[in-house]
């Protein structure tokens, strides 16, 4: 049998669903309905250490495991990708805007890494979490099966801290937190004014996503007023320019040394040009 590249434990969860609606979003290689039902079928997801179907009804306490696929082979994206940070087990670099972070596309920032990386052994690095397409900035990257898992179970239990920076239109307040359910699932984000623009039409945002839902960042930003610039599905000011959008830092233990990694980029001269245009 394959690897384990991934675990689930069902917790905090009362109606019963049947496994191809639930595990949609669950791990990061199964973002859609589609992703699922095609691991499904391939016999990559277990639960409970058995074969799942679609069928399978899910239940508290379960423990839904993601196996490897069978070929690990992947074509390779040969463009520079600045790597910021990299050791034997894991990797940190910076994804630029408008690049999907993986997926069944040629240009995506997997298929880059046996280019940009050090490779030991037979397997491929991976992305440990998605950025959206349109977002640049930091992606932590597992380059041992084992520590994917890893790092996996500290994002699960939000033992990975990540910061953003954010171009938005109008004035924010100083700080403030920002408490909107999305999809019906409680979502939180933490929000710090740092600089606003001559004319006060921009402000450039700390943003720090306490919970990590799918585009919680432009979603909670638009709807309190002070869409991020160049976010043209949720309303933002575009100035052809993309979406001023960047993670900008990560911080975690090292699952290997136990070290406090603390990563971080300078932001895009395109958000310092914003504001020295004014």
């Amino acid at each position: 049998m394959s690897q384990i590249i991934d675990q689930h434990i069902v917790l905090e969860y009362s109606p019963i669903k049947r496994l191809s609606d639930y595990a949609i979003g669950v791990f990061d290689d199964l973002p859609s309905r589609k992703s699922v039902k095609k691991a499904i079928l391939e016999n990559r997801i277990l639960v409970d250490d058995e074969v799942a179907n679609t069928g399978t009804w899910i239940k508290n306490g379960m423990v839904i495991s993601l196996l490897e696929p069978k070929y690990q082979s992947r074509p390779e994206y040969t463009i520079d990708i600045p790597v910021i940070y990299e050791d034997d087990f894991l990797a940190v670099v910076n994804k630029p805007g408008g690049m999907l972070t993986s997926g069944n596309v040629f240009r995506s920032l997997e298929n880059t890494l046996s280019h940009n990386l050090n490779i030991t052994g037979n397997y491929l690095p991976r992305p440990v979490h998605r950025l959206d397409s349109a977002t640049c900035g930091l992606v932590l990257i597992a380059k041992d099966k084992n520590i994917r898992i890893k790092l996996g179970e500290l994002l699960k239990v939000r033992l990975v801290k990540k910061e953003y920076h954010a171009v938005v239109t109008g004035t924010p307040p100083d700080t403030g937190e920002i408490k909107l359910d999305i999809e019906g699932k409680k979502s939180k984000t933490i929000f710090y004014n740092l600089e606003k623009s001559k004319d006060q039409r921009f402000s450039l945002l700390k943003l720090i996503p306490v919970t990590g839902r799918t585009h919680q960042l432009r979603i909670h930003c638009s709807r309190m007023g002070f869409p991020i610039v160049g976010d043209k599905l949720y309303n933002g000011f575009n100035r052809g320019k993309g979406l001023f959008l960047c993670a900008s830092k990560i911080e975690f233990d090292h699952p290997v040394t136990g070290e406090r990694l603390k990563v971080k980029i300078d932001l895009p001269l395109k958000f310092r040009k914003l504001f020295n245009s004014d």
